[in-house]
């Protein structure tokens, strides 16, 4: 009796082995670990769907960042621009140029600044 135990339990490990036979035609899904199992293959499948999801996701998130950082960049160098241009502008050189140009009647100060000394009570 304890021998056909045995035989039945050899047999039994035989047809629970998985072989490439069986992958090729599908049979392997009808094998009692599989039948069993399902309800966490499923779930199996289901994280990889999320993870293949969120990878999609967090590289479209970093090519936007991407983009992001080259705009402020370029942002960045057009303010340097602006301020470079504005400075020119400003010069005491160019300002009295641009009145020679124009024609206009005003002239240059020759007296230096001076400071207001107010006596505190």
């Amino acid at each position: 009796m304890e021998e056909t135990k045995l035989l039945e339990g050899t047999t039994q490990e035989k047809k629970d082995r998985i072989g490439f036979a069986q992958i090729m035609d599908g049979s392997f899904l009808s094998t009692t670990f599989f039948r069993q199992q399902y309800k966490f293959m499923l779930l199996i499948v289901v994280l990889l769907i999320f993870y293949i999801g969120n990878r999609y996701s967090m590289n479209a998130k970093i090519a936007e960042v991407d983009r992001l950082k080259q705009e402020l960049t370029e942002t960045r160098y057009e303010a340097l621009v602006q301020n470079s241009n504005l400075m020119q502008e400003s010069r005491q050189s160019h300002i009295r140029q641009l009145v020679e140009e124009r024609g206009l009647d005003l002239r240059e100060t020759t007296l230096p600044p001076y400071h207001l000394k107010v006596k505190r009570k």
